[in-house]
């Protein structure tokens, strides 16, 4: 359960696996993330505004159970404030792939980001996967600094942004 203090009023925001019922939620939490951080994931707001209710609640059923993939929410009672998913490396046992890492503004700073990502090792743990890897754009010195606190390591390999060639992404590694 995080606690922001810092704010007028004191929040809390359950950390937990996706629900088949929280499509629409979700799908107001990608928006927000797409407009918010555009270079940061896969798809362009228009994109995923475009996409129909039933899609976006197929995923979220999808990522809801199994040990193949699946998305973890930041949940305070209302919107979503927080999201990051992960999803079982296809070329390298025992590794999960973090994607889709997001804390709402007015969340960040409140160690919300560490038990988003917690949540995610957990989940890899007992799925026998013992490590975790993230992508990071670089020159994205804030997230970078923030993955570092949480104990992941740059391992020095850097790998062209799957959407925009101009930008370049590095990897980051961690025990789950």
């Amino acid at each position: 359960m995080t606690t922001d203090t810092g704010s007028p009023a004191l929040r809390q925001a359950q950390v937990r696996r996706v629900r088949p019922q929280d499509a629409a939620r979700m799908r107001a939490l990608r928006l927000e993330m797409l407009a918010d951080a555009p270079l940061a994931f896969l798809e362009t707001i228009a994109d995923a505004a475009a996409r129909s209710h039933a899609e976006y609640a197929a995923r979220v059923a999808y990522t809801s159970r199994g040990a193949e993939t699946a998305q973890f929410v930041a949940d305070p009672g209302g919107r979503f404030v927080g999201h990051a998913g992960g999803t079982a490396a296809p070329r390298e046992a025992g590794l999960t792939v973090i994607y889709a890492v997001y804390v709402t503004p007015a969340w960040r700073g409140s160690g919300l980001l560490g038990e988003l990502i917690d949540e995610v090792a957990a989940w890899s743990r007992a799925c026998g996967r013992p490590e975790l890897l993230l992508e990071v754009v670089v020159g994205n010195d804030r997230a970078y600094r923030a993955y570092q606190r949480l104990g992941f390591e740059d391992t020095g390999v850097r790998v062209p942004h799957p959407t925009i060639p101009a930008l370049t992404e590095l990897q980051m590694r961690r025990p789950a």
